[in-house]
Formats: structure tokens, C-alpha cells, sequence
């Protein structure tokens, strides 16, 4: 069976639908299979974009941490102390004046926080950053692959449909 890279499965187009039923199985059963994959493609396609919206969150952040990052050690290259509002509650801000920081502390998600020095935290975020793109350019192509192959399910379902209320009349006035 033909796949995409990340393995989602590609939708037969059926060029004859009185030949694959009655070679295989009848209408309903037919139907029935054919309904059940589109259910599963529209299942990844949810899946994918809220896949896509976790991504798309998550992106702008790395990048405004690594601008931070950046700018951090752009200052300690100057030896000029960072000035900046520290919030000490929701709406409670200190100012605070920074000497020359050695190393910053990174969320990483799971309530897991770690120290890292400079480099290591811009060298880490990079390729976090490098990642993320690359798993959303991923789910982008996925989602275009997953509509083609909603379409086509769509497609031979109502074929199939068709195609059975065409042979009931047939049948009914060859009766008559």
C-alpha cells in the first residue's frame, strides 16, 4: 500500500465501482469500510492540527528566548549591566540590574527547569528551533495530504452510493 513519508496511508481511487464490489464485497460492506476510513483520516487530520497549533505556539517562544539569549551575551560583551523590570508577582514588577550572567536557566517542559551556560542554551535552542520548523513543515505537508485523501474517500462513497441507487433502479424496471 502506497504511504506518505510519515506513513498515513493513500486513499484508493476506485476507476469501477461495479467491479471492485463485485469482486470483493457487497455495497453496504463496501460503504461501511470506505466510511471508516475517511473517520480515520479526519481523526489524523484533528490530530495534525492541533499538532500544528501546538507548534505554532511553541515556535515564536524558542525564538524570542533565543533572541534573549542573543541579546544577553551582545551585553556582556559590552560589560554593561542588563537592565530590566523583573516580575516579582502577576503585577508586581522590581527593577533589576543584571551583571554579567554565565548562564541561564531553560523551561523544558514537564516542570523541568536546568541551567545551561550561554552557549550551551543558544546552541540547544537552535536546534530546538530547527526542529520545530521542520515538524511543521511536516504537519503542513501531511494536512495537505490528508485533505486530497479525505476528498478522494468522499469521492468514492458517494460513487459507490450512486452507483448502487443506479443499479436498484435497473433493477427495478427490468422487474416491471
Amino acid at each position: 500500500m502506497e504511504t506518505n513519508p510519515r506513513g498515513i496511508p493513500k486513499a484508493p481511487f476506485l476507476e469501477d465501482i461495479g467491479d471492485y464490489t463485485s469482486k470483493n464485497e457487497s455495497v453496504e460492506i463496501t460503504l461501511k469500510k470506505f466510511t471508516e476510513a475517511l473517520n480515520k483520516y479526519k481523526f489524523m487530520e484533528i490530530n495534525s492540527l492541533q499538532r500544528r497549533k501546538g507548534l505554532e505556539d511553541k515556535i515564536p517562544e524558542i525564538e524570542n528566548t533565543l533572541k534573549m539569549i542573543k541579546h544577553i551575551m551582545k551585553k556582556n560583551e559590552e560589560e554593561e549591566p542588563i537592565e530590566t523590570l523583573f516580575e516579582v508577582h502577576d503585577t508586581l514588577y522590581a527593577n533589576a540590574k543584571i551583571g554579567k550572567p554565565k548562564s541561564v536557566n531553560l523551561w523544558l517542559g514537564a516542570n523541568v527547569m536546568l541551567e545551561y551556560s550561554l552557549e550551551e542554551a543558544e546552541k540547544l535552542l537552535q536546534s530546538k528551533l530547527v526542529s520545530a520548523n521542520l515538524s511543521l513543515k511536516n504537519v503542513n505537508e501531511d494536512l495537505d495530504f490528508l485533505r486530497d485523501q479525505i476528498t478522494t474517500m468522499e469521492v468514492n462513497i458517494a460513487r459507490t452510493y450512486n452507483w448502487d441507487v443506479k443499479q436498484r433502479r435497473n433493477a427495478k424496471k427490468l422487474e416491471e
